[in-house]
């Protein structure tokens, strides 16, 4: 049997939350979670998992989401980027030393490491200078909720959220450097100039002032919605009332929101860039991610065009092949194999 790190409870719901949430929901063999007793962040919560977790551990224990206890050496770590070493001056001075100095040495110490994309993959192998053996790749899911939804549940959202009537774009993501949102809002505002009746609507929570850099926006277009952190029952509804999801991401490991808007019906605009391009269906139309003109062009595409319902139809299929079920099964499997 295995332990899984649970400290991730402590942490508002993300990508990599979300990806140790739905993983553990699947088990079959109802491994022990450990976790504080009490929510804990920033240094309390690395002295938690590099001195009090492994005092309670038999057996091997999986890290899901990035860190681990580094002087356990039964372990198998979920490495879902390597933003912090490969991007530093993304982050507090404080957390990029103590990445730089942690992720390297646990990549080296753990049996094994999972990878949630072929990208991440060859940045641990570059980096952490490990053998690719040791290294399997193992998808992120999206849940079955992520799906077409009705007029009436859309409007319900959008309205909760002050949406006003009309297309809108979405972009989902937490407000930090890398999501590019600097450039995203000037490649709105030559959109925005064209007088074409439509809405940005950003949604996400603030990153963590102790972890992220300040995103600077400078000043904010007209017709721009920021809704702050939205729950995930919600989700469906707002991707799937957009006319497209953008995301010019600068970096990313995998890409949860690309995957969960094609699978709401939404035609996705996305970075051409790191895992993006790996796990976006064919149907996504790539932009450079650092090209304000290249992001506002394919934003004005789908605004001036009708709904091109061959490739949202493609977009959806492509992205059911991701599934929980199957990221939990093999890596349960795995695992197991450790054991």
């Amino acid at each position: 049997m295995f332990t899984v790190n649970g400290r991730f409870k402590s942490h508002l719901v993300t990508g990599m939350q979300r990806y140790a949430i739905e993983v553990c929901n699947r088990f079959e063999s109802s491994p022990k979670i450990a976790h504080p007793k009490q929510p804990l962040k920033g240094i309390k919560g690395h002295l938690w998992e590099q001195v009090v977790l492994p005092k309670s551990l038999k057996g091997l224990l999986w890290s899901p989401c990035n860190t681990g206890p580094i002087y356990t050496r039964r372990q198998v770590l979920t490495i879902h980027d390597l933003i912090p070493l490969d991007n530093p001056e993304w982050y507090s001075s404080q957390y990029s030393f103590l990445y730089r100095a942690l992720m390297p040495e646990l990549i080296r110490r753990a049996e094994h490491i999972i990878a949630v994309s072929e990208y991440t993959k060859q940045r641990i192998i570059q980096i952490a200078k490990t053998d690719e053996k040791k290294i399997t790749v193992i998808a992120n899911g999206i849940g079955d909720e992520f799906r077409p939804q009705t007029s009436e549940n859309i409007t319900r959202v959008t309205t909760s959220l002050g949406i006003p009537e009309g297309p809108y774009l979405l972009s989902v993501c937490s407000l930090e450097p890398r999501k590019n949102l600097a450039r995203l809002l000037s490649a709105w505002s030559l959109v925005n100039g064209r007088g074409l009746s439509a809405t940005l609507v950003v949604t996400g929570a603030k990153g963590r002032s102790a972890v992220f850099k300040a995103a600077q926006f400078g000043s904010i277009p007209d017709r721009v919605i920021f809704t702050g952190y939205v729950p995930d029952q919600d989700l469906p509804a707002l991707y799937s009332g957009a006319r497209a999801f953008v995301y010019p991401s600068l970096y990313e490991g995998f890409g949860l929101p690309v995957l969960e808007a094609a699978a709401s019906g939404t035609q996705v605009i996305a970075s051409n860039s790191t895992s993006i391009p790996e796990v976006a269906g064919p149907s996504t139309i790539l932009v450079d991610p650092l090209s304000t003109s290249d992001i506002a062009a394919a934003m004005e595409r789908v605004l001036d065009q009708p709904a091109d319902w061959s490739a949202v139809s493609s977009g959806r299929e492509h992205a059911r092949r991701y599934t929980w079920d199957s990221s939990a099964k093999t890596t349960e499997q795995l695992l197991l194999s450790y054991c």
